[in-house]
């Protein structure tokens, strides 16, 4: 078998299903630190640096198991994981690929699943593996309501393209700071509102629509898309109940966590606001499923691999975080399991407030990597 190139989909096939093989990440050490395929089953991966490819070849050859294994390669932008292929190919390994687009492909990469079939409605959870984040989208006949959108916006259009309807709305939780939002993009180019929280977005320079707590932005004639206010991972945090059946919770209930009170370094003052939202969410009928807009691990999946869970049961998982009844002792959770955030989720907030503009490339390194956005380290949190 020669070599060949595949596709991000392709990856996402072989390490949902377990299939075996052998990826090899040739970035430095320090990128595949930062970020790196990961899937629900163990995988048999290595890295090695192409530079060392380079100055010890036969060193590295030896490190990679019979060479009889189906090889994967994946470096930065592709060029190297060829260029690796090639020496695996001249070794006599015979079943060798490299990932088109390399790393970028697998972090920009969406995986849509649908998580009500047989409704009257189609509600989508899009995953986004390399990023440990989920946004949806809701379809009633031919119009759709995204909900978190990435900036992969040529994914959203395509997908509404092959559903046969038209974006319509498109709706933010909170001013995002992973990542980079696709919503006034793809507003933009569709004339799809803009929905968002003015205690998030006020001086942002974007024509968006402000939400008022309670109201419904769902379809005339199909299921009702309820506005819950939820301030405390940001003070604009908001939840959409939809058909009173999901939640999408975004930043604020993780199946596995609370969403962090300190990315706009104000832990103290946010923490009593989130404890308040906390305390509401203990209210919250428990039959609702939670969509999380993030996953810490693989292993918060469902046997369908989305991430999808009632509430009642992300409470009993979270018994220790929903138990606290004090405000002093909820300060003290929260800075007890806080990470330092990653620099670029300052730029990010500029960037999603159209308050900065950054070329793609920047944009791409910016927008790459695990999110932070989770308030407690869970294992940390439960051997305690």
């Amino acid at each position: 078998m020669s070599i060949f190139k595949f596709q991000a989909e392709e990856l996402y096939d072989w390490v949902t299903t377990n299939h075996e093989f052998v990826l090899l990440d040739v970035r430095n050490a320090k990128d595949f630190g930062r970020f790196q395929v990961e899937g629900p089953y163990p995988l048999d991966m290595l890295n090695i640096s192409y530079f060392d490819f380079m100055e010890i070849e036969d060193e590295c050859i030896k490190k990679i198991p019979q060479k009889s294994a189906q090889v994967r390669v994946v470096c930065a932008k592709e060029g190297s994981a060829l260029f690796v292929a090639e020496i695996l190919e001249k070794h006599g390994f015979s079943d060798v690929g490299y990932l088109a687009g390399g790393i970028k492909s697998w972090g920009n990469l969406l995986v849509p699943r649908l998580l009500n079939p047989g409704a009257a409605y189609e509600l989508y959870e899009f995953i986004r593996p390399g990023k440990g984040s989920c946004s949806f989208g809701l379809i009633q006949q031919q119009e759709m309501i995204l909900f978190d959108p990435s900036r992969n916006i040529d994914f959203y259009l395509k997908f509404a393209k092959s559903k046969n309807c038209r974006i319509v709305a498109t709706a933010e939780t909170h001013l995002q700071a992973d990542y980079i939002s696709g919503s006034r993009l793809i507003s933009e180019q569709t004339g799809a509102t803009f929905y968002a929280n003015e205690h998030d977005f006020e001086g942002a320079k974007i024509d968006y629509q402000a939400l008022e707590d309670g109201e419904d932005i769902g379809f005339k004639d199909g299921p009702s898309v309820r506005v819950v206010f939820s301030p405390g991972h940001t003070p604009g945090s908001t939840m959409y109940v939809i058909d009173d059946a999901y939640v999408i919770s975004g930043d604020i209930i993780f199946i596995k966590s609370i969403g962090r009170p300190d990315l706009g370094g104000k832990v103290d003052e946010w923490s009593d606001t989130l404890f308040e939202t906390v305390k509401k969410i203990a209210t919250m009928n428990g039959a609702l499923t939670v969509l999380p807009g993030h996953f810490i691990g693989w292993d918060e999946a469902n046997k369908n691999l989305t991430f999808a869970e009632t509430l009642q049961k992300i409470r009993e998982i979270n018994q220790a975080i929903y138990a606290i009844e004090d405000n002093a002792v909820f300060l003290d959770f929260i800075k007890s399991n806080m990470r330092e955030q990653p620099p670029e989720y300052a730029t990010i907030r500029l960037v999603n407030a159209n308050l900065k503009q950054v070329e793609d490339d920047n944009a791409e390194v910016l927008d790459l990597g695990k999110n932070e956005c989770a308030a407690s380290a869970y294992e940390a949190q439960q051997s305690a």
